[in-house]
């Protein structure tokens, strides 16, 4: 036995994610997770290279500091450290968002779909039309 182990000690986890509170860091999360490209190997949450995040399985803990732990330390057979890569709180924001993906958010501070996957677009989207009339008025 050796007194040598993997990683720092000295690494601050946090115990409870503020982001898991504000809608606005899990949606920052949403746009870090593609804009890092974590999609590239966890397939928008649905596994692939990467295990599956929208489901009940975890194979290192839901908890925030052990999703925490996962993106700062890596994990074995795939996961790389992203230690001095991420800002802190960017690692936060990206925990509130991955616990979404499971339903583990309030439903209030949970992003929403993206727009390409709704059946139309987004009323924020929608180019303004003046309205007509399609018949003429019944008399």
């Amino acid at each position: 036995m050796s007194d040598i182990h993997p990683g720092s000690p000295g690494m601050p986890q946090p115990v409870q994610n503020p982001s898991d509170q504000r809608a606005f860091d899990t949606n920052e999360g949403k746009r870090l997770f593609t804009q890092y490209n974590c999609s590239g190997c966890h397939f928008n949450g649905g596994g692939g290279i990467g295990p599956p995040l929208m489901d009940e399985k975890w194979i290192y803990g839901e908890n925030p500091e052990n999703i925490y732990s996962t993106i700062v330390e890596g994990r074995p057979n795939g996961m790389p450290s992203f230690r001095q890569k991420i800002p802190d709180n960017q690692v936060q924001q990206l925990v509130a968002y991955v616990r979404s993906m499971s339903g583990q958010l309030r439903k209030d501070v949970a992003p929403t779909r993206n727009d390409s996957m709704n059946a139309r677009r987004s009323e924020q989207r929608t180019e303004r039309e003046t309205p007509r009339r399609s018949s003429p008025p019944p008399q």
